[in-house]
């Protein structure tokens, strides 16, 4: 392309120099050679000026005629320009049709899509942000979200970086539709909101929930009766069957342990809060330092660290469910001559429970999948231990009644250390005496 403008700008070059040449042998001829050169210089201004002003009139679309065609420096200047215009038109239609497409696709989809600005104003949304939130279009395009979709969790989650996910939201037009949102950051100074129906699952999960603690429940009272049954069998009447009553009795009380557990997720699962009540931390580690000393009969070191004196505001009943399934875990997969920790401590403002042991640890490959019911780092380990696979599933499920969160930091062969963080407005300071109830 450069030898090609090259080639057209030498070929204008001689033109103006023929034209100067033509001027000069008039202008001795008519003996006037300034004039004459005079004139040749306005002819080529002049030409320039009436081409330029062509090619803005092209430009601009106020003319349609084809570019000039010929060899010089106008033309190639203007078959440059047309080339690349036919090329940003065609640029542009394959962004339209692609604009088009992704639209027609969006407004297809059975999920509310809605683009927001950065200060909640929408500038987009599908049809089926009409059916599940109620928007109109475009009546509601550039109206503030939050104004147009009224409910408290929405604000305060949109006023958040939206990380999490907002679950169990009734949809605007109708409050038998439960919706659930994601808010994903969509371009600079944009974010695109999803939401999904979630009614089917819902439904379906509380049938889950409906029939585990159906069936628990019912499993309860056999158990019960063939734990009790096989206690009544004294060792001395059947002497030759006594190992095999006393795997019966121990697979009878873990079966009935495990019912307890799932009855005691169902109950957490049906709750939408609890008690808010102060906790008293001192008189806790102290039950939870007698129950670790009653299980480990000796065989581990148990201490208490207490750096701070503040309470928590919760469910005592339920908090001591949730720090005994760890100390138990503690006590259950740590070796003989093992050291256990129960800790109670403050990480900034925020009050931290924690419990450490010396165990064999956790791989990192499956601390994301620990606190799910039933999920099993190691069964023969489980099962040499008499865990039921169910209390780190009540833990997660106590703390986040309590807006805490778990933490877990593990190395194997070396130990772990589960951590109970609590929020700072559940922090309590110290009773005065006698305002202990």
């Amino acid at each position: 392309m450069t030898g090609a403008f090259d080639r057209a700008w030498q070929i204008s070059l001689w033109r103006i120099a023929c034209l100067f040449v033509v001027a000069l042998v008039i202008g001795i001829l008519l003996d006037a050679i300034g004039l004459t050169l005079f004139a040749a210089s306005v002819a080529v201004l002049a030409y320039g000026l009436w081409r330029m002003r062509q090619l803005y009139r092209w430009l601009a679309g106020r003319s349609r005629r084809a570019p000039v065609d010929d060899d010089g420096i106008w033309g190639a200047t203007y078959r440059l320009l047309a080339r690349r215009q036919r090329s940003e038109i065609a640029r542009k239609r394959r962004l339209l049709r692609l604009l088009r497409a992704f639209r027609t696709t969006a407004a297809a989809l059975p999920d509310a899509t809605v683009v927001l600005a950065d200060d909640g104003a929408i500038l987009w949304f599908n049809t089926a942000a009409t059916r599940l939130l109620g928007l109109s279009y475009p009546h509601d395009v550039g109206g503030h979200f939050s104004n147009l979709v009224r409910s408290p969790r929405v604000t305060a989650w949109l006023d958040t970086d939206g990380s999490e996910n907002l679950l169990d939201i009734p949809a605007p037009t109708d409050d038998a539709i439960r919706l659930g949102l994601r808010l994903i950051p969509y371009a600079e100074g944009q974010r695109l909101l999803v939401a999904r129906d979630m009614s089917k699952l819902m439904q379906l999960e509380q049938v889950r929930r409906d029939f585990v603690a159906n069936v628990s429940h019912e499993l309860r009272t056999p158990l019960t009766v063939v734990h009790g049954y096989l206690d009544l069998i004294e060792p001395d009447q059947l002497p030759e069957l006594e190992p095999i009553l006393a795997e019966l009795r121990g697979q009878s009380r873990r079966m009935t342990q495990i019912v307890e557990d799932l009855l005691t997720l169902s109950r957490l699962e049906a709750q939408d809060s609890l008690p808010q009540e102060r906790v008293a931390m001192g008189a806790m580690l102290r039950t939870l330092k007698r129950e670790a000393d009653a299980l480990s009969q000796g065989r581990h070191t148990v201490t208490v660290e207490s750096s701070t004196d503040v309470d928590v505001l919760g469910s005592t009943k339920e908090l001591h469910s949730a720090f005994s399934n760890l100390v138990t875990n503690a006590v259950r997969y740590t070796p003989a001559g093992g050291q256990i920790r129960i800790q109670w401590l403050a990480r900034g403002h925020e009050p931290v429970f924690a419990v450490s042991d010396t165990g064999q640890g956790i791989a990192p490959a499956h601390l994301p999948r620990i606190t799910e019911r039933f999920y099993r780092v190691s069964t023969s380990r489980s099962r040499d231990s008499g865990g039921t696979g169910l209390g780190l599933s009540i833990v997660k499920h106590v703390l986040q009644l309590h807006q805490a969160r778990l933490t877990i930091d593990s190395e194997v062969g070396v130990g772990s250390t589960f951590s109970c963080v609590f929020g700072v407005e559940r922090a309590l300071e110290p009773a005065a005496i006698g305002d202990e109830a």
